[in-house]
């Protein structure tokens, strides 16, 4: 069935946007998805619209939550800090989501997830406005992870494991 969405207000934006805070913290982050993307549909380059929508696709990871659909937000998303900064958003929890799934490789996977995000967080940290130890905060929850879980490890040199093998 097709239904055609009603647009809000201009003037609802930022009541749009509390709400859509709200939902998240209540771990329902499909619904505050779907209130940024009413927002995002009135004012598409609204930076708070789009950072909160990738962070509720990203809540999503392991879960329905679209890697490209995350990627193709960061797009977006204007300003080097911010874009480094939720790049290794995206990267520590794809790394998580990895953990959770206990998969074969999983933990390779997602110890290369969490160096990825700790490279981004750098980046961020390097040109972060005064004040802001947001990227220090996540770098160091990263480096936390890898230090208590002792399986999480680079992928083996398949090479070396090649000629050693023989």
């Amino acid at each position: 069935m097709q239904f055609t969405l009603k647009p809000i207000s201009p003037e609802a934006i930022p009541e749009a946007l509390q709400k859509a805070e709200r939902y998240r913290l209540l771990n329902e982050p499909a619904q505050a998805e779907s209130l940024c993307q009413d927002v995002l549909a009135v004012e598409p380059n609204n930076q708070r619209a789009l950072i909160m929508v990738l962070l509720a696709i990203t809540d999503q990871f392991g879960h329905g939550g679209s890697l490209a659909r995350s990627r193709e937000v960061l797009r977006r998303i204007e300003g080097g800090y911010e874009k480094a900064y939720y790049g290794g958003i995206i990267w520590e929890r794809t790394a998580r989501a990895q953990l959770r799934q206990g998969s074969p490789n999983s933990a390779f996977t997602a110890y290369e997830g969490f160096r990825r995000a700790m490279e981004l967080y750098e980046e961020a940290e390097a040109v972060r406005p005064s004040g802001n130890d947001d990227a220090i905060l996540r770098w160091n929850c990263c480096a936390r992870t890898l230090m208590q879980n002792q399986n999480l490890r680079p992928r083996p040199d398949e090479a070396y494991e090649a000629v050693r093998g023989e």
